[in-house]
């Protein structure tokens, strides 16, 4: 799924969906992404959903990366085969092998708009 860049986290943000989170609290190399509208409403992530992306972190298995690939900013999930990655769509379908320039950060915290702000 495609994400949107928002920033550096220590910039402090204002989004809807980080009005209770810290963002003081994350390392300076941290950084926000939105899902897009694709990510639709069912699934681990939904669309609007903030999530803080952490680039000096390693990789692990079943780690949710950001990874950059044509211009974009997309979502993944890591399976851990010996000591390579493959990367599967979080929202399902084929996946590919993970190369270290692809993977942005892996993803520390999600967000979501409180049910009460969004209707």
């Amino acid at each position: 799924m495609r994400l949107t860049y928002l920033g550096p986290l220590a910039m402090g943000l204002e989004h809807p969906a980080l009005s209770g989170v810290a963002c003081d609290e994350y390392s300076p190399n941290c950084f926000a992404v939105e899902a897009s509208s694709e990510a639709g409403v069912h699934g681990a992530v939904i669309e609007g959903d903030v999530l803080v992306v952490d680039e000096t972190r390693g990789l692990g298995h079943d780690d949710l990366v950001v990874v950059e690939m044509d211009d974009s900013l997309l979502l993944y999930k890591t399976f851990r085969i010996g000591p390579r990655f493959r990367l599967l769509p979080a929202n399902g379908g084929t996946g590919l092998m993970a190369t270290a320039r692809m993977v942005r950060g892996v993803v520390v915290h999600q967000a979501r708009w409180p049910l009460d702000d969004a209707l």
